[in-house]
């Protein structure tokens, strides 16, 4: 038994009876249409692997014209169908206008059973051959675009970072869903594509989806696929990203951003394990890794009534949480000099260094961009230096800096140490220059001046 799906139509009832009879115990579905306006309805509803038509259903009829008319309808509707044409008044010409207008085979009634089931062989075969090619077509696309991202571990020292590391070694290798937990631009993406690429399916697709950035009236759409006509723009049919990562993984980010309807649908189909695509009334059964990413607290969600408290069950069979980059300072040094190498080679400069002064400075900075923020820094002080020595106003601007000044913290003196290394850093990288260095501090020159005088510092 094989599961295609077939739709007979002729206007001759025994025919449909003898080909159903037949085919029913070859095919999973076997539905027959004497009538070719319904069986146009059927195809609207349902996506069919083959159709076999009649060429002629008025009376006395034999030019074939209605067969060649009903399949560009046919075709029109479902490009990637089977068409086998099937008629009482087999001639050569019909065949090869068939043929050119989207038919793969021709069938001259009465066929013998051999014949007629040989011939839809040989046509869902085919079928299965088209969607596997346009299946790998899309994988090897969306493959590509990963690709072109470079690859990447996880750089840190941090016993957060070291935790990280273990429970990815030992969730990879199964199947469980899995749920990241950070503040934007910590990495959580990153611990996705570890985990993927240490899992079973790492050679498989992996399908990043940021649902933050998909509007409500594309999700279905854009998840589950749509068919041809099912709404507005959809002139092709095209699979969704559930069915792409068939086999792989699917990275669903800023799954708290969905609200309420939406989480609905996607737990039916987390637990059925099937999809329906837009325009569709057939299922696809699916098999792909799920990893959810966020920046919100979903237990907090749960409690205000905004997230499915049985969705959150079936994503997070086990929690990651990626930490903020001011709660792991030490491996900031460690991140700036692995930045530092991608950019030099990326911008063909070579030997940039930077001194202890903004090193500390650095770590001093609190990076509510996370990770994202510092990788960002780096290519902007590659890109400004003007010699093999990076300074700080390479990697952070005047308001960056006054920040540093402003951190509060419980204990006064570390403020004061904190703004004393930072005066000195400045001053130092712009080389004794108190007006330039005062404008990266943002503040003025006098100001500049009592704070000198405040910490006693000579220059």
């Amino acid at each position: 038994m094989r599961k295609g799906k077939l739709l007979i139509i002729d206007d001759d009832l025994g025919v449909l009876y003898t080909a159903k009879m037949i085919l029913k115990s070859h095919y999973e579905t076997v539905i027959t249409e004497s009538n070719p306006v319904a069986a146009i309805d059927k195809l609207k509803k349902q996506k069919y692997d083959i159709v076999i038509l009649d060429m002629n259903f008025r009376s006395g009829a034999t030019s074939g014209a209605e067969g060649i008319d009903w399949l560009k309808k046919i075709i029109e509707l479902q490009p990637d169908v089977q068409v086998i044409m099937d008629t009482a008044y087999g001639d050569i010409s019909l065949a090869v206008e068939s043929m050119r207008e989207g038919a793969i085979d021709f069938l001259t009634k009465p066929w013998e059973k051999e014949k007629l089931l040989a011939t839809v062989n040989n046509a869902y075969n085919l079928s299965l051959t088209k969607k596997e090619v346009k299946s790998l077509q899309l994988k090897q696309k969306i493959l590509l675009e990963d690709f072109d991202q470079e690859f990447e571990e996880i750089i840190g020292n941090d016993d957060s970072v070291v935790s990280i590391n273990n429970i990815i070694k030992k969730v990879a290798p199964t199947d469980a869903n899995i749920l990241i937990l950070g503040e934007n631009g910590t990495g959580k993406e990153l611990v996705a594509r570890q985990i993927h690429r240490q899992s079973n399916r790492s050679k498989q697709p992996f399908i990043k989806v940021d649902l933050g950035a998909i509007p409500e009236t594309l999700f279905e759409s854009e998840l589950f696929g749509h068919t041809k006509g099912a709404f507005t723009d959809a002139k092709e049919s095209r699979a969704g990203r559930f069915e792409l990562a068939e086999g792989g993984t699917l990275f669903l980010d800023e799954i708290g951003n969905l609200n309420l309807r939406l989480q609905a649908k996607l737990l039916s189909v987390i637990q059925s394990k099937q999809i329906s695509p837009l325009g569709s009334a057939e299922t696809i059964r699916i098999d792909t890794r799920l990893i959810c990413a966020t920046n919100k607290n979903l237990t907090d969600e749960v409690n205000d009534g905004l997230f499915r408290q049985d969705l959150l069950y079936r994503i997070n069979t086990v929690e990651v949480e990626v930490p903020a980059l001011k709660n792991r300072i030490k491996d900031i040094p460690l991140l700036v000099q692995h930045f530092l190498q991608l950019y030099q080679k990326k911008y063909h400069k070579q030997d940039l260094t930077f001194n202890e002064n903004t090193r500390d400075t650095l770590k001093s900075y609190p990076w509510p961009g996370n990770i994202r923020e510092l990788r960002h820094a780096v290519e902007r002080a590659v890109i400004m230096s003007d010699d093999n020595k990076l300074m700080i106003h390479h990697f952070l601007t005047a308001n960056d800096l006054n920040k540093i000044l402003q951190i509060s913290t419980k204990d006064s003196q570390n403020i004061n140490d904190l703004e004393k290394r930072t005066i000195v850093s400045v001053i130092g990288n712009c080389k004794g220059n108190f007006s330039k260095a005062a404008q990266e501090l943002g503040m003025g020159r006098t100001t500049l001046y009592r704070k000198i005088k405040k910490y006693n510092l000579k220059f």
